[in-house]
């Protein structure tokens, strides 16, 4: 029972490293989300930091469209983000032994 119990927190450590790598991992890794075919387009960190708006000068020309777009390419960022954080994370937990359909809250 004493081995099963260390073997298990041994898992567990190797498990909370790798997350840590992934979480550092993600402020590094950048995504690009889009709107009205490229008019619009937010750059973020996998850790939800935006970098970067570029706006078409002709998106400009209707406000409210402007907006939609901006609006619709930080939705666009922040999807793509969630996964690539999905996926990091998933891999982190890779090997944890969990009880058959039990999964981590997020990854499952």
């Amino acid at each position: 029972m004493r081995g099963n119990l260390a073997q298990l927190m041994q898992q567990a450590q190797k498990m909370q490293e790798g997350m840590q790598r992934a979480q550092d991992e993600l402020a590094t890794i950048e995504v690009v989300g889009n709107a009205g075919g490229g008019m619009v387009s937010v750059t973020m960190t996998g850790k939800m930091e935006c970098r970067k708006v570029r706006i078409d000068a002709s998106a400009l020309a209707d406000h409210e469209m402007a907006e939609d777009l901006i609006a619709a390419a930080i939705n666009d960022a922040v999807n793509k983000a969630n996964e690539v954080a999905r996926e990091k994370m998933s891999a982190a937990a890779t090997g944890l032994p969990l009880p058959p359909g039990m999964s981590l809250p997020g990854f499952g």
